[in-house]
C-alpha cells in the first residue's frame, strides 16, 4: 500500500526484454535505500514493483524489478525507454504519515495529457478520461497519476471523450515528473480504491447469482454523502 506522496524521482538505466516481460533497472537518485530489502515493494510511476535486486554501493543506489507482459500491456511502460524519469515511493509503514490517499499500485489504465495551461503560479493539466474509468472519477475526488496522489478539480464529460482537470502547484511540479509532461504524454492512472469497492458491493447486490442481504444501497450511500 502507498500514499501517493512521491519520495524521489529516479530514472530507468536499463530495460532487458524477455519472453515473460522485461526487467528494469532504476537509478533511485535521492531515494533512501538504507531500509530496502529483497522482496520489498516500490511504486514506480504508480506501479507496485517488487525489488529483485539492488545496489546500495552507488551514491544514488539502484534496484531491479521484473515487469510482466500484463503490466506492459495495461500501463504506460511500453512507451518508456532508457533515461525516462519515474516517480518513486516505497511502500508505506504503519507509522507513516498519511499525506495522500490509499493507493494500491495497481494501475487501471492509461490517460493522455490533452492540454497544459498556466494559471497564476500553478499549472492546469487536462487529461483524457478513459470511458471504462469515467464513473470512478469525481470532482474533488482523488486520483493517482504516475503514482502521485491528486485532487480532480473539474470534469468535462462528453460521451467517450470525457476529460478531467488537475491543478498542480509548484512544489508538486518540482518533486515529481510533471515537469516532463507534454501534450500527448501518456500517464498511468489509478482510480480511487474506495470507489472500486463500492461499485463491487453495489453490483453484487444486484447480481442474482451472488445475491446477498447487505444493507448497502445507492440511497444509503447518497444519504451518507459518499455519492451524489
Amino acid at each position: 500500500m502507498f500514499t501517493g506522496i512521491i519520495e524521489a524521482v529516479g530514472s530507468i538505466t536499463a530495460i532487458n526484454v524477455n519472453a515473460q516481460g522485461a526487467r528494469l533497472v532504476i537509478d533511485t537518485n535521492n531515494l533512501d535505500m538504507s531500509d530496502v530489502k529483497l522482496g520489498d515493494s516500490i511504486a514506480t510511476n504508480g506501479i507496485c514493483l517488487t525489488v529483485v535486486d539492488f545496489d546500495k554501493s552507488k551514491n544514488n543506489g539502484s534496484y531491479s524489478a521484473d515487469v510482466s507482459n500484463e503490466t506492459l500491456q495495461r500501463t504506460g511502460f511500453v512507451n518508456y525507454k532508457v533515461g525516462s524519469k519515474v516517480n518513486l515511493e516505497k511502500a508505506m509503514l504503519a507509522s507513516t504519515r498519511f499525506g495522500g490517499h490509499m493507493v494500491s499500485g495497481h494501475v487501471d489504465g492509461v490517460s493522455e495529457i490533452l492540454a497544459i495551461n498556466n494559471n497564476g503560479n500553478s499549472i492546469e493539466y487536462w487529461l483524457s478520461m478513459p470511458n471504462e474509468l469515467a464513473h470512478y472519477i469525481a470532482e474533488k475526488g482523488s486520483v493517482t497519476i504516475d503514482g502521485t496522489s491528486l485532487t480532480v478539480n473539474s470534469l468535462a464529460e462528453n460521451g467517450s471523450k470525457g476529460k478531467f482537470r488537475l491543478t498542480i502547484v509548484p512544489h508538486t511540479v518540482k518533486e515529481t515528473i510533471f515537469a516532463e509532461y507534454q501534450v500527448g504524454s501518456k500517464v498511468n492512472i489509478e482510480v480511487d480504491l474506495i470507489a472500486r469497492y463500492l461499485e463491487r458491493l453495489l453490483t453484487k447486490n444486484n447480481d442474482s447469482e451472488h445475491a446477498t442481504k447487505s444493507n448497502i444501497s445507492e440511497s444509503m450511500l447518497a444519504k451518507a454523502g459518499f455519492i451524489k
